[in-house]
């Protein structure tokens, strides 16, 4: 019973009501007016699961899931099981429905990431043949079809002649009695073709009357002359029905035997129309994916931004007010969270909130709060809001409130709960500010409390929702009954919120680790709540300022203080004074936020710069690759054709001149460009201004650089050397630095010229290297030789041997070459003399 009462205090029925707009089908809609709720959190995830993949596929297809087609087929299928016969657009009702479920199976396999839906719809078996035997059978105007079968189709032709026939014998009798008939038409009683005949001219058309008008002046008439034939069509009508009874109790018996099939389909259908209809309403709430967490692992609950779903439906479509969010960060270890403030101030909204969060996020609806939104899967949902006043029952305010959270704690008890060990007291080595996050109503995750004493209790996966908790009887008895009820729920249930205005419940915090405080806030300039919720800060009374404001003479209000003491007036001012630090901080925090937001921007505008330039000089650096490889292949290409031509025939002085500049050109025509020359370095002269940097000075130049670098300067009234590297021009360029001539050294005579020893430069490893390879690399020694160079070109099969030899013959620098001797390789190895 309080789990009814509690969705309808927190008006769930709404939210669903809101959902199965959502709805693509008629039975969706009804199952989202009446959403089951799960009872474990294995079905809660699998839900959750369902919905984020329909999501997924919403924000990936367009136009998204299609559920056309798709009918209420539940009644039919019940029909046909008792041997009923279905009607025509009952049976079109199924074939339309089974295509449908065909689309939606086809278009969910050929997604990849669904597996969810995947395994869903595998079950599906959607009978192609029924389908279309049904098509055949019954058109779309669900009237079953000459072609359903051969009888049918001759007894309509049969139907077509006699209607032919009667209406052929009308027309002529419309000719020739013309002046008897009321009008010239052809009209239908019942199933017999008539004509409207003037009364008083009644026997001029014997027949049979079959009705009259209201004024007596028409009288509709059969002719004698086709009342045979309207018997004969009448018989053929007959026959028809029959016919087409028979067909459609031919298809009712095979719909029969696949019933229950076609009922899991629906089942299945009904459920992908659910999961759709819930990914639409969260995409509209703006909603984001809730991750349950477990209180056991220490994980915080995380609401942030908050907001009431009602109230987004209300601001959308019927121009309500703007929707305040609230933030919900709460530690493991919190247990109850009483919530003060004034009237009006947000507190029952914030109850509501958290409800239905929780509510939403168990049938697998997104929650309307930032990511990431992490909440416990709670068993239970269990609520104490409003008046349960009741006349006819005798029950007061107070007793209303009583009776109800009897109830809750019976659903408490009699659940089965898990057993844990939770700190009652903090005990004397704890205090209140050992509060670490207070504007996030968590005091650090590792913070672990002593206290003096433990003891294992029963704790309930229940939320517990209670608003005004002891009111509506004598302050002090209520305050106590408060205290002892909330305390109760610390050990049985995971979290309790609660609303209050007892002063001594928010003393709560600072005896028990497993209490929290927060407020809503209340605007005084203006008299208004602002909606928001403080964590860690108790709400102050606001009255007998209230009551100022409003007009009531100060003498009271200044009586009214001196009842409630000085006491109460110092807190209220400590109270005031951490709202007044609070909206400070949060100020601060918001610039804060507002430029880290700027700082991110500018970081990935200026990285997005720096990965285009170095994908940039990238690309520079291969395409100036390719053109060095390729400039590279055609010299060797242009090379190699030098040397063919020098190897055709006997080589002259004037060809190997002529091969010399060719390989010039070549050089010249492939050789990079040299780097541009640095611009010449800054030289000081008199009367130049220049810094000093050492300094931190301007000055003017008054002499010149001497040979020892150093010039004289003036700044302001004082004069000094400096050294021509301490200065540099206006424009940041550093002096070129004087350099000392040194005396031309004495010519002395060429040394007489020394016996040739090998060294790594004067030798060239020729060794695997092609005839044409090689001439090359040895034309570039010799071009840089001086005297003897040693080649190294091996025996192998001779080939490299003969084509050095060959280059070396005709080459006009080398003047003979000669083996080596046998210590420097022998014949391997071949000794060229270069002029």
């Amino acid at each position: 019973m309080i789990q009814s009462e509690t969705l309808e205090l927190l008006e769930w029925h709404r939210l669903c009501q809101h959902l199965s707009t959502f709805a693509a089908t008629k039975l969706g809609a009804i199952v989202a007016r009446a959403l089951p709720i799960p009872s474990t959190l294995e079905e809660s995830k699998e839900l959750l699961a369902q919905t984020k993949e329909v999501y997924q596929l919403e924000s990936r297809l367009t136009p998204g899931l299609s559920f056309e087609g798709i009918q209420d087929i539940g009644d039919s299928l019940e029909r046909a099981e008792l041997q009923g016969i279905l009607s025509g657009e009952e049976l079109l009702a199924i074939a339309t429905t089974l295509a449908g479920a065909r689309n939606l199976r086809r278009l969910i396999d050929n997604q990849e990431d669904v597996p969810i839906l995947t395994e869903l719809v595998a079950e599906l078996r959607t009978y192609p043949e029924l389908e279309q035997e049904i098509h055949r059978c019954i058109d779309e105007r669900a009237q079953v079809t000459d072609r359903a079968s051969q009888k049918l189709g001759e007894i309509r032709e049969d139907l077509r002649r006699l209607r032919s026939q009667i209406t052929q014998k009308l027309q002529n009798i419309i000719q020739v009695k013309s002046n008897a008939l009321q009008e010239l038409i052809i009209t239908q009683r019942g199933d017999r073709y008539v004509l409207p005949v003037k009364a008083p001219q009644k026997d001029a058309i014997p027949g049979i009357v079959h009705d009259t008008s209201t004024s007596g002046a028409t009288l509709y008439i059969e002719p004698n002359s086709i009342v045979q034939m309207g018997n004969q069509l009448r018989q053929a009508v007959k026959r028809e029905q029959v016919e087409e009874e028979a067909i459609r109790r031919n298809l009712t018996t095979q719909v029969a035997e696949f019933k229950t099939d076609l009922e899991k389909l629906l089942a299945i259908v009904t459920i992908l129309d659910l999961a759709t209809a819930k990914a639409r309403y969260s995409f509209w709430l703006g909603a984001n994916p809730p991750r349950f967490i477990n209180p056991q692992e220490q994980e915080i609950i995380t609401l942030r931004q908050l907001r009431h779903p009602l109230l987004i439906w209300q601001q959308q479509h019927e121009q309500g007010h703007p929707v305040v969010p609230v933030d919900l960060l709460i530690s493991p270890y919190i247990k109850v969270v009483t919530i003060t403030g004034p009237n009006t101030g947000g507190k029952t909204v914030t109850l509501k909130t958290l409800g239905l969060a929780a509510l939403m996020a168990k049938v697998g609806l997104f929650v309307p709060a930032r990511e990431p939104v992490e909440i416990p899967w709670f068993s239970q949902i269990l609520a104490d809001i409003g008046d349960e006043q009741s006349l006819q029952q005798s029950l007061s305010t107070f007793s209303g409130h009583i009776r109800r959270i009897s109830r809750i704690l019976n659903a408490i008890s009699e659940g089965t709960g898990n057993t844990s060990t939770s700190s009652v007291h903090r005990g004397e080595q704890g205090t209140g500010e050992e509060a670490g996050e207070q504007g996030a109503g968590c005091r650090g995750e590792d913070f672990s409390p002593i206290t003096n004493h433990q003891s294992p209790v029963t704790s309930h996966q229940s939320l517990v929702l209670l608003d005004e908790v002891g009111a509506g009887t004598d302050p002090v008895e209520g305050s106590a009954l408060a205290i002892a009820l909330l305390k109760y729920l610390a050990d049985h249930a995971q979290l309790t919120i609660a609303t209050t205005h007892f002063g001594e419940l928010k003393a709560l915090k600072y005896d028990d680790v497993r209490f929290e405080n927060a407020s809503v806030e209340f605007n005084e300039a203006t008299l208004s709540p602002t909606y928001r919720l403080l964590w860690g800060i108790p709400g102050r009374s606001n009255a007998l300022t209230i009551a100022l404001r409003l007009g009531l003479k100060p003498e009271v209000i200044e009586a009214a203080k001196s009842q409630v003491g000085e006491t109460t007036d110092e807190v209220n001012q400590v109270i005031a004074g951490l709202e007044a630090q609070r909206r400070s901080q949060e100020t601060k925090a918001a610039e804060a936020q507002k430029i880290l937001k700027q700082a991110e921007k500018l970081y990935k505008e200026v990285s997005q710069r720096a990965a285009a330039l170095q994908e940039r000089e990238k690309d520079l650096r291969a395409s100036q690759e390719i053109a060095v490889q390729k400039a590279i292949q055609e010299a060797k290409g242009e090379i190699a054709q030098v040397i063919r031509r020098l190897q055709q025939g006997k080589p002259t002085a004037q060809d190997a001149q002529k091969a010399t500049k060719a390989l010039s050109d070549i050089s010249e025509k492939y050789q990079p460009a040299p780097a541009p020359k640095p611009k010449p370095g800054f030289m000081p002269k008199i009367g130049d201004r220049i810094r000093i940097p050492k300094l931190g000075q301007t000055a003017e130049v008054i002499t010149a650089p001497d040979a020892d670098g150093e010039l004289s300067v003036r700044f302001g009234i004082m004069k000094m050397t400096v050294k021509l590297q301490d200065v540099e021009s206006l424009d940041g360029q550093k002096p070129e630095p004087i350099v000392k001539t040194k005396p031309a050294p004495a010519v002395t005579p060429s040394p007489t010229p020394t016996v040739a020893i090998r060294t790594s430069k004067n030798t060239v490893d020729l060794r695997g290297k092609r005839v044409a390879d090689a001439e090359y690399i040895l034309d570039k020694a010799i071009s840089e030789a001086v005297g003897q160079i040693w080649i190294i070109h091996g025996h192998g099969t001779g080939k490299l041997k003969q084509g050095v030899h060959a280059f070396l013959q005709q080459h006009p620098r080398v003047s003979h070459y000669e083996p080596a001797e046998q210590a420097d390789g022998g014949t391997g190895v071949t000794i060229a003399h270069v002029d």
